[in-house]
Formats: structure tokens, sequence, C-alpha cells
């Protein structure tokens, strides 16, 4: 596998609960869309870039990459978003990350290719605990997680563990996985990253 087997796909299709219901692609961090934050950090690193997004559509259009809505409506979860890239991608890999974590490692891309060795699925986990969105896995699962879906399936960790899968040790920086979900944190996060110089 090599960059250019895989698509970039931002989930920013959920109802951002935790922050009041705001769409929290478009929420600023040091003045700039957490969606943007996002995509910088990727920029350049897979063939194609697909964002999964439900409201706020002609904004996210104009970011330039494709914009998908989930196949299904009603905000049922991350994992109808994922499966609305698995369908849409045109490479055979998938790069799965959320729209709310925006200082994801700068080598993301690569070290999920060097982590996932023969498995269908790799997810990024940072020495604590695992990061179900942020992770690799074959387009050609799809047609599983659509009969899952179809289930009732709503839980991401059960769908996995249907699935040869494993994690990827990102455990040197566990600082960069950390999500938004309230005003709070995208301030001390602002701080870290202004100090870091990593904006």
């Amino acid at each position: 596998m090599t960059q250019d087997d895989i698509t970039l796909l931002v989930l920013a299709g959920g109802q951002g609960r935790r922050m009041g219901g705001v769409d929290k692609g478009w929420s600023l961090l040091l003045d700039k869309p957490l969606i943007l934050h996002v995509l910088s950090r990727l920029e350049g690193q897979t063939r194609a870039v697909l964002i999964n997004a439900n409201r706020s559509l002609d904004a996210y259009e104009q970011l330039g990459y494709p914009v998908i809505t989930d196949l299904e409506g009603d905000f049922k979860g991350p994992l109808m978003g994922i499966l609305s890239g698995l369908s849409a991608a045109s490479t055979p890999w998938v790069l799965v990350v959320p729209c709310d974590t925006p200082a994801l490692p700068q080598d993301l891309v690569t070290r999920m290719i060097g982590g996932i060795g023969d498995h269908d699925i790799a997810v990024a986990h940072d020495g604590e605990r695992a990061h179900p969105v942020i992770a690799l896995m074959r387009c050609d699962l799809a047609a599983d997680l659509r009969e899952a879906l179809a289930a009732g399936e709503r839980k991401i960790d059960r769908w996995y563990a249907r699935h040869h899968w494993c994690h990827v040790d990102f455990s040197d920086q566990p600082e960069a996985f950390i999500n938004l979900n309230s005003p709070e944190e995208r301030m001390n996060l602002g701080q870290r990253l202004e100090r870091d110089g990593s904006t």
C-alpha cells in the first residue's frame, strides 16, 4: 500500500451535541475553522480527499474537495459517515479522521500504512486509549458495513471486531489526538499550538 491507494475521509457530518449543536467543522481555533486545521495537517498525503457533511454543504464545497452526505439521513452516527465514504471512494483504502481533531500527527498517513500489516482495519492508539474514528480501512468492507447498519449496529468498536483489525501505536504523541468538545478544550489547545508553533 502507498499513499496513492488511500482517500482521506474527513467526518464532519455529526450533530455536535456536546458543543451545543454547532457544526464543529466551522468552529474556530486560532481564527481558523477546525476543518481547515485537519486538512492542512494531512494535505497532499493521500490521492484524494472526501468530506462527509450533512449541513453547511455550500461552505464545505468551497474548500475544493468533493462533499458527500450520509447515504441515509437522521444522523445515524460515524458508521454511516464511514459507509458513505467507503462507497464514494475510488481508491482501495480510506483513512478516516474526524473534523474536531485539529492537532493530528503530521505523519499519520505513513505511520498508519506502516502499522496495518495484513489487517483490514488499523485504529490509532495514543498509548492510553484507542481512537476508533481515526482509522485506515479497506473500501471493500462497505458491503459488510451496510449489512451491519441495516441490522441496527451503531457501535463502531463492535463493527471493527467483526474484522481482522489492529492498533497503531502513537504513544509518543498522545496530545495529537485531542478532540474538542468544549470551549475550554479549544482555548487550551489553541494556547498549546501557539506555544509549539504548530499551527
